[in-house]
């Protein structure tokens, strides 16, 4: 009997191997058309983007009105906004006093559609103070949004330790926001759709979340659209509190939180400063087989059709001529440096078209994919000499 139930157990073993092993076989073809994700004629396609609505190559030669020309396209590409809220009817939900500040976890109405939780940090003393839009990171990490940048409380366990270990990974253990409120600023920070608790009623699965993306295109509204929407009217939300001086407004952010940053910079006259650590490319070297390069961002960097018209240093430089700092990194995985050299010298060549180059930082440090804490002073140092 033992003999048995031993071979029973083999054969079961054997057998649910065999299962495994023909559900992770891949059934290919000899021809195909896709290699690395990408049209194996990706580099003919690059050769066709001229991007004739940037800076210098634009038949417009007034700047304001090149930009106002350009934002226009950016917003077309982002198809239909969601609606406005006819009010934010913000809400205090909770607070509490820590080292030089209070901090606040509010609700209030983004858009039309969407009743959202923020985190809200107000220095002690009396202000009106200059303030942050602090924007997370995507990090392939859905679970938590607005607590990678500010320190939650009044939330689980999980959420607690989960945000504590992502900011010793990304951040060398010190919240961003939190760092900058015991500086004087104000920090706003909030949930990017599909993030900590706009995310999924089935729980995180980032397979899924391309999938809502498609959903939503054919509601006519493109996802990456709504996150830069959500992120202006957020900023106009911020101007209307009585403790932040609306005329010294400034956005952060580290990876697609920096990408988020110089798209608002770019996007509203709101922001009067902004600094965006560890994203910054152009198209040539991001869809790159020879630099086995590719976009994982999935929808979170997919306005349709806008790269006929501009690259990603083409849409910061509508930013121009307001302070910007931009770092990025040598042992940064993501971002080639050739790449953002290329990218750096195109935004320097439009702000030193409007006398502002002094105005523009770009710098590369010998730095991995992260915001840790000298590039968080550093950050400092440039909101102090900007908005203080």
């Amino acid at each position: 009997m033992r003999l048995s139930a031993f071979l029973l157990t083999v054969t079961l073993l054997w057998g649910s191997s065999m299962a495994s092993a023909q559900k992770k076989t891949v059934q290919k073809r000899e021809k195909f058309e896709y290699s690395f994700e990408l049209p194996v004629y990706v580099e003919q396609l690059k050769k066709e983007l001229t991007y004739p609505l940037a800076w210098g190559n634009s038949p417009v030669k007034n700047f304001n009105k090149w930009r106002e020309t350009a934002r226009k396209k950016v917003f077309e590409c982002m198809m239909t906004p969601p609606r406005p809220a006819a009010s934010f009817s913000m809400e205090v939900l909770e607070e509490e006093q820590r080292e030089g500040y209070k901090a606040q976890k509010i609700a209030f109405n983004v858009n039309a559609y969407s009743r959202v939780t923020a985190y809200l940090l107000i220095p002690d003393g009396e202000g009106p103070f200059p303030a942050i839009n602090a924007l997370h990171d995507h990090g392939a990490h859905l679970f938590i949004g607005k607590e990678k940048m500010i320190k939650p409380f009044g939330v689980d366990q999980e959420v607690a330790d989960d945000a504590r270990q992502w900011v010793e990974n990304l951040y060398e253990g010190q919240f961003v926001g939190d760092f900058l409120a015991r500086n004087g600023y104000v920090v706003f920070s909030m949930d990017a759709p599909l993030w900590g608790e706009r995310g999924r009623e089935e729980g995180v699965d980032r397979n899924k979340y391309d999938i809502i993306a498609g959903n939503m295109m054919m509601l006519g509204r493109d996802l990456c659209g709504f996150m830069h929407y959500d992120d202006i009217y957020s900023t106009d939300f911020m101007a209307t509190l009585p403790m932040v001086d609306k005329n010294r407004i400034g956005c952060l952010g580290c990876s697609m939180g920096a990408y988020r940053a110089w798209m608002l910079s770019a996007l509203t006259d709101r922001v009067k400063a902004g600094a965006a650590i560890c994203w910054m490319v152009t198209t040539d070297v991001q869809m790159s087989t020879a630099d086995k390069k590719k976009e994982n961002g999935g929808f979170a960097n997919c306005l349709p059709g806008l790269r006929q018209y501009l690259d990603y240093p083409h849409i910061a430089s509508m930013a121009c001529p307001k302070p910007m700092l931009f770092i990025n990194g040598t042992k940064d995985h993501l971002f080639p440096v050739r790449g953002v050299e290329d990218a750096f010298k195109t935004m320097h060549d439009t702000w030193k078209s409007q006398g502002a180059d002094a105005k523009l930082e770009t710098e590369i440090w010998e730095i991995p994919h992260s915001c840790g804490l000298k590039a968080q002073e550093r950050m400092l140092q440039f909101f102090n000499k900007n908005l203080k």
